[in-house]
C-alpha cells in the first residue's frame, strides 16, 4: 500500500539523504515517539531505512503502544522500530548502546489546570533528567533536545522575531509560562550534562507548526480551525483573532530537526519554525478558503483599537545561515496538504 505521506518524504530524503550515513547500522531512542514530532520522525527513519537499506534500528518509548498501533499501524509493525514501555520521567533503561537520542517529549498537554502546571516545570526537568541518564548509561554519542520557544516569555511587542541569543522576559510568577521553564530548566541540564559527561547535546526551540498528526482537538489554532472545517460548521476563533503566529510544515521540520541532530552545534540553540507571520483572523479565512465549499469565519471577539497584536514568532537567521536550513512549503500549501491527509483518514476509518 502506498503511503499516503510518500511525496513528503521523498522530500525530506532528498533534502537529508548525507546526513543518514551518521545512523547506519546503529540504534537510536526516541521519547515522544508517539506525538506529533515522533510520529514524523518514525515516518522518516522507516522511509529512509526502506530506501537507503540502512540496518538501523528506532526504540520509541511510550506508555500506550497499543494507541500506537492504533494511531500508526504501519509503523508499530515496521521491523526496524520497536516499542519501550514506560514513563519518561522514570522509565527502565533498555539493555545495549545507542547511538543517538532524541528527546521529544512534551507531557504539558497532560496538565490541565494551575494546580497541575505548578507541576508541570519539576516533571519536565525530571524527564530530561532521567533520558540524560540513559544517555550516559547507553554511552550515546549525540542527543536531540526538542525544546520550545516559550523558553524566552512574552515576546516584547516591538520585537519583530525572538533571536536566540534574546535573554527572555519570563515571569516566574505566572503559571502560564510554566512550560517555557520547565523547558528552559531542560536546556541547563542538557548544557551541563554535555560539558561533564561529553554528551553532545543539540537544542532546538521549536514555535508553531501544522501537518498531518497534529492534534486537532488542543491548544492549536490551526488544528482546531481544521477540525471545525471537517465538522461541516463555521470556523470558530475564539479570541479577537489579532495575535500574529507562523507556522512550519511538518517535513520541513523533519529537515530541520535531523539537521541540528547531526550537524548543529552542541549547547546552542537553534529556533525551529517560519519567519512568515499571519494573524489568527487571517489564518482561520485562510483554511476556510482551502475546502472545497469555503467555510464561514467567526471571531469571538471584537479587537480593540490601537491596542499592539502579541506575537510568538522566531528568528531563524541563524539557522539558516550556519545550517543552511530554509521553508519549503508555504502556508497554505500546508495547510492543504494536512486537510487531505485528514480527509484521507476520516474515509479510511469508516471504511
Amino acid at each position: 500500500m502506498m503511503n499516503p505521506l510518500s511525496d513528503d518524504l521523498n522530500h525530506i530524503l532528498s533534502h537529508t539523504e548525507g546526513l543518514w550515513e551518521e545512523l547506519r547500522g546503529q540504534r537510536i531512542f526516541i521519547t515522544g515517539g508517539t506525538g506529533f514530532f515522533g510520529c514524523w520522525l518514525l515516518e522518516c527513519f522507516a522511509w529512509a531505512s526502506d530506501k537507503l537499506k540502512l540496518n538501523a534500528s528506532a526504540l520509541v518509548l511510550t506508555r500506550n503502544p497499543e494507541g500506537f498501533r492504533k494511531k500508526a499501524p504501519h509503523l508499530a509493525v515496521h521491523p526496524a522500530i520497536h516499542c519501550h514501555v514506560g514513563d519518561v520521567k522514570n522509565f527502565e533503561f533498555p539493555i545495549g548502546r545507542f547511538s543517538h537520542i532524541v528527546h521529544a517529549s512534551n507531557e504539558a498537554r497532560d496538565y490541565v489546570n494551575e494546580r497541575d502546571y505548578r507541576l508541570m516545570t519539576n516533571d519536565m526537568i525530571q524527564a530530561a533528567k532521567h533520558v540524560l541518564d540513559f544517555a550516559r548509561f547507553c554511552g550515546a554519542k549525540k542527543f536531540l533536545f526538542t525544546s520550545s520557544g516559550t523558553v524566552y516569555g512574552p515576546q516584547p511587542l516591538d520585537m519583530i522575531r525572538i533571536p536566540e541569543d534574546y535573554v527572555g522576559s519570563r515571569n516566574t510568577n505566572d503559571f502560564r509560562f510554566a512550560h517555557g521553564e520547565g523547558k528552559y530548566g531542560a536546556e541547563l541540564l542538557c548544557t551541563q550534562y554535555a560539558k561533564q559527561y561529553n554528551i553532545d547535546a543539540k537544542i532546538a526551540r521549536c514555535f508553531s507548526f501544522l501537518g498531518p498528526y497534529m492534534p486537532l482537538n488542543e491548544h492549536f489554532a490551526v488544528g482546531n480551525f481544521i477540525r471545525d472545517g471537517l465538522e461541516g460548521g463555521a470556523i470558530l476563533v475564539n479570541g479577537d483573532g489579532t495575535p500574529v503566529r507562523s507556522y512550519l510544515y511538518a517535513s520541513d521540520l523533519v529537515i530541520w530537526l535531523l539537521t541540528i541532530l547531526v550537524q548543529g552545534k552542541s549547547c546552542e540553540p537553534y529556533n525551529v519554525g517560519s519567519e512568515v507571520d499571519i494573524d489568527i483572523r487571517t489564518l482561520a479565512m485562510t483554511v476556510a478558503q482551502c475546502f472545497e465549499t469555503a467555510r464561514e469565519v467567526r471571531v469571538a471577539i471584537k479587537p480593540i483599537p490601537g491596542r499592539p497584536a502579541e506575537r510568538y514568532i522566531p528568528s531563524t537567521e541563524k539557522s539558516r545561515k550556519v545550517l543552511g536550513l530554509q521553508q519549503y512549503v508555504g502556508l497554505s500549501e500546508g495547510i492543504r496538504k494536512t486537510l487531505l491527509w485528514y480527509e484521507k483518514r476520516i474515509v479510511k476509518e469508516r471504511e
